[in-house]
């Protein structure tokens, strides 16, 4: 029986079959200015010649999977004939959803799963579960790790000791990856150019010059224009010009303190007004609330997920804020995965392979029998 993985993220679907490879897909809907009444799904972005003002049909909002209707489409994108050619009956499937989701999110996610699409049998986890497996998989003789995950919605921290996560150290920030490019949409709106309907192409811009570390250098991004440049770029440093215009006449968009004042909303939400903790307040916020003989393994196990840890710097700084926070004669060590979209994805490929894997999920035969409360018993969300 085949087994598929899906790391169902607010912002990108990590999907593939337990023995193959993974492929990332945006977890939305899309329209456009030019095509107004045509809707593209997922990965049918690409079609789009001009993705200028694009729209997007998220089914997530502020973390939680609301939108049914977009998620069925994503879905039946993701399943049918063009792109995994699911056989349900033949199927099981691992998929990831929020730490304490509601109850009835969980019992709209069991139906459509065993009604609709009809499965034989499905695990629901939460992705730091899958990425805490996957550590400990990689390093068999630690006993705890604490998962720091930066997505879209917001930052979670989840102390895990052997496999088990502990929900007393459980810790939620309300910043993440959209709060960031909106932000960025606003100062650059405010300074330089009316931007507030370009998310596409302002998520870019922070994806390709992002760093938290504080070296003043200004950089030049050329926007793309969508017939000649098709994506935006970095001038390189030596083409910078510093007094007057570019006579290229590209459109240019100069960033300076932005550069880091957007990151750092992650480390000081308090600094454009979100009164929470930073991600190193709350790790030891997290830790100082277990007990004291786990505290040395926590600190120096700590996991970075997510697509928010990949600006450059962040780990060094992450780990540089945490030992001035944390008990001197504690070690802190902070690991960063060579890939920390993918590592839940690649923690539930792992678990479906061990041979607890037929005992953790729920059969079709199960679900039919027993109906949520069976789901209740065996999915610890």
């Amino acid at each position: 029986m085949a087994t598929l993985v899906l790391d169902n993220g607010a912002y990108t679907a990590k999907i593939g079959y337990s023995l193959e490879k993974v492929s990332i897909i945006p977890n939305c809907q899309f329209r456009s200015k030019t095509s107004r009444l045509k809707t593209f799904t997922a990965n049918q972005l690409d079609e789009i010649k001009d993705p200028s003002g694009l729209f997007y049909i998220l089914p997530f909002q502020k973390g939680y999977l609301v939108n049914w209707d977009v998620q069925r489409k994503v879905w039946d994108h993701l399943f049918g004939k063009e792109m995994f050619k699911v056989e349900f009956a033949d199927t099981s499937i691992v998929i990831t959803e929020p730490y304490f989701n509601f109850s009835l999110i969980q019992e709209s996610m069991n139906e459509i799963l065993f009604e609709e699409y009809q499965f034989q049998s499905a695990l629901r986890i939460n992705a730091g579960s899958l990425s805490a497996h996957h550590y400990f998989h990689t390093k068999p003789t630690e006993l705890c790790c604490l998962v720091v995950d930066s997505g879209f919605s917001f930052t979670h921290i989840a102390p895990y000791c052997r496999s088990k996560k502990m929900k007393d150290g459980i810790r939620r920030i309300n910043v993440g990856g959209k709060l960031l490019t909106n932000h960025l949409k606003e100062i650059i709106s405010y300074r330089q150019l009316h931007v507030m309907d370009e998310t596409h192409v302002i998520n870019q811009v922070k994806e390709d010059v992002y760093g938290c570390t504080k070296n003043t250098l200004m950089r030049d991004y050329v926007l793309p224009d969508f017939s000649s440049i098709k994506k935006g770029f970095c001038k390189p440093r030596e083409e910078m010009v510093f007094n007057g215009k570019y006579k290229t006449g590209e459109q240019i968009l100069r960033l300076a303190n932005e550069r880091f004042a957007v990151p750092e909303m992650l480390f000081h939400p308090s600094d454009i007004g979100i009164q929470e903790m930073g991600i190193p307040e709350a790790i030891v916020d997290s830790i100082q609330s277990l007990p004291e003989e786990m505290q040395p393994h926590f600190y120096q196990n700590i996991v970075l997920t997510g697509g928010n840890t990949l600006f450059p710097g962040f780990r060094e700084r992450l780990e540089a804020e945490l030992r001035s926070l944390a008990p001197a004669h504690l070690p802190v060590s902070v690991i960063q995965p060579e890939n920390p979209v993918c590592y839940s994805w690649e923690g539930g490929k792992l678990l479906a392979h061990t041979p607890d894997y037929d005992e953790m999920v729920v059969t079709r035969e199960d679900y039919e029998e027993n109906g949520h409360c069976i789901c209740e018993d065996k999915f610890d969300i």
